[in-house]
């Protein structure tokens, strides 16, 4: 079977790039950790991949803002290759300190096919401090999204301290109404958090946690997936175990909503390059 190859930046501050790696491989693709520098000189070429993985960390030290030179220096160097990589309706997936670096190059929210220009932000976290915790997710069935096709409420934690997500009215009512708010900060219970803190960590509007492009090929997002690449990531997994076992069911030491969200992605490729 010919293998799905994802491209996964390094680089620069850039830090979680090897769990990146690793749930890709367990998720069936052959993943590439590759430097910028590589990317950008041409060494390494973007069209040898199918997906493309900007991780998380704090790319040259968020000292202009977060993801902000990322963007330029990419958007610069290697801009026209990006967009032919959409064009070829290959996969982009942004995570954390990816996320904002995708919506400074203007990938997303991509309206009206437009994946150039800027019109939402990712800023400052209303706590005012970093924070580091695991949050519920509820996804909107409806969504194109490649990327949560089938899911349903998960956990994910989130690490970050510029997370809030801003836009004006007409972009968020073209994103709700195009469901690409692929993901909200919710309860346990799996309600919206309704900006409550610290369901809601950072005060985003609509406690939108990950949004996507419109053909759902491009997706971004705040909380990690990555992260949650084993059964025991999740700091209720002792508790879990335990709760299974009263009702006779195995474990699935195998299987985590993060695994699952990148083989949803292979999946697509193999379905649609192979």
């Amino acid at each position: 079977m010919k293998k799905v190859n994802a491209l996964v930046l390094t680089g620069f501050g850039l830090n979680c790039d090897t769990e990146t790696a690793f749930v890709l491989q367990r998720a069936g693709a052959e993943a590439h950790r590759v430097h910028i520098n590589a990317l950008i000189s041409g060494k390494v070429s973007l069209a040898d991949f199918h997906i493309l993985a900007f991780g998380g960390g704090f790319s040259w030290g968020d000292d202009h803002g977060a993801g902000v030179i990322q963007a330029l220096k990419l958007k610069n160097h290697i801009g026209k290759d990006l967009l032919e990589f959409v064009d070829q309706k290959k996969l982009i997936i942004g995570i954390c300190n990816g996320f904002q670096a995708l919506v400074n190059l203007g990938l997303l929210p991509g309206l009206d096919k437009d994946y150039t220009r800027r019109s939402v932000s990712v800023t400052y976290n209303d706590c005012g401090n970093f924070r580091d915790q695991w949050v519920h997710l509820l996804p909107d069935p409806e969504s194109p999204c490649v990327f949560t096709r089938g899911m349903s409420l998960v956990d994910f934690p989130v690490r970050h301290g510029e997370g809030k997500f801003v836009t004006g009215s007409a972009t968020l009512d073209a994103l709700w109404a195009n469901h690409q708010v692929v993901y909200q900060y919710a309860d346990a219970q799996g309600h919206p958090a309704a900006g409550q803190f610290p369901q809601n960590p950072n005060g985003s509007v609509d406690d939108i946690a990950g949004i996507c492009d419109p053909t759902g090929r491009i997706f971004g997002l705040m909380p990690h997936p990555e992260a949650y690449n084993h059964f025991t990531n999740h700091p209720d997994w002792t508790r879990t175990v335990q709760h299974l076992k009263r009702q006779k069911i195995s474990v699935d030491r195998e299987q985590t909503p993060g695994i699952q969200l990148f083989q949803n992605g292979v999946k697509y490729i193999q379905q649609t390059f192979f």
